[in-house]
C-alpha cells in the first residue's frame, strides 16, 4: 500500500505530539509553562540574549516576555548581566540551577525513550528505525 506525503505528514505529526507528551511527563524537574520552557530552551540554544530579543524571537511583546524573564529570575533560573558591548542593555542567560536542571532532564527524557525503544522494539526494528533517522533529519532540515 503506498503512502501519500499527506498521510505520513499527518501520522507523523501526531507521533510527535504523543512522543513529545509521554517525553515531557518523563522529565519532573523543573515545574514550568509553555511560554516559561520555551524561554529557557532559548537561552540554552542562543546563549546570553535580551529580553526584547526574546520577545520578538516568540513572537510576543515585551512586556509579556518581562513577565516570563520576571518569574524565571525569581527562580533563580535565569539572571542579567550587563552587555559588553551596551551597558544600557541587560543579557539573559541560565543559572546554574537551570543547566543542571536541563541536563537532569535530558538525561531522564533519554533514559526513558531508550528504554521505551528497546521494550517495544526487536532488535531487528532497532536497527530499521536507525536506517529511518537519517530520512526524518532531512525532514526537519526543510525550512
Amino acid at each position: 500500500m503506498a503512502h501519500t506525503p499527506v498521510d505520513v505528514g499527518d501520522q507523523l505529526r501526531l507521533l510527535v505530539a504523543e512522543l513529545n507528551r509521554k517525553l515531557r511527563a518523563h522529565s519532573a524537574v523543573m515545574d514550568l509553562t509553555r511560554s516559561q520552557s520555551a524561554v529557557i530552551s532559548a537561552l540554552d540554544r542562543l546563549g546570553p540574549t535580551s529580553t526584547a530579543d526574546l520577545a520578538r524571537a516568540h513572537g510576543m511583546r515585551q512586556q509579556s516576555m518581562a513577565a516570563i524573564v520576571a518569574a524565571l529570575t525569581d527562580a533563580e533560573l535565569i539572571r542579567g548581566s550587563p552587555d559588553p558591548s551596551d551597558r544600557r542593555r541587560t543579557l539573559l542567560d541560565l543559572t546554574p540551577k537551570a543547566r543542571t536542571a536541563l541536563d537532569t532532564g535530558r538525561l531522564q527524557r533519554a533514559d526513558w525513550l531508550s528504554q521505551a525503544v528497546s521494550r517495544a522494539l526487536t532488535d531487528d526494528e532497532v536497527n530499521r528505525l536507525g536506517e529511518v533517522l537519517p530520512l526524518l533529519q532531512r525532514v526537519a532540515d526543510q525550512p
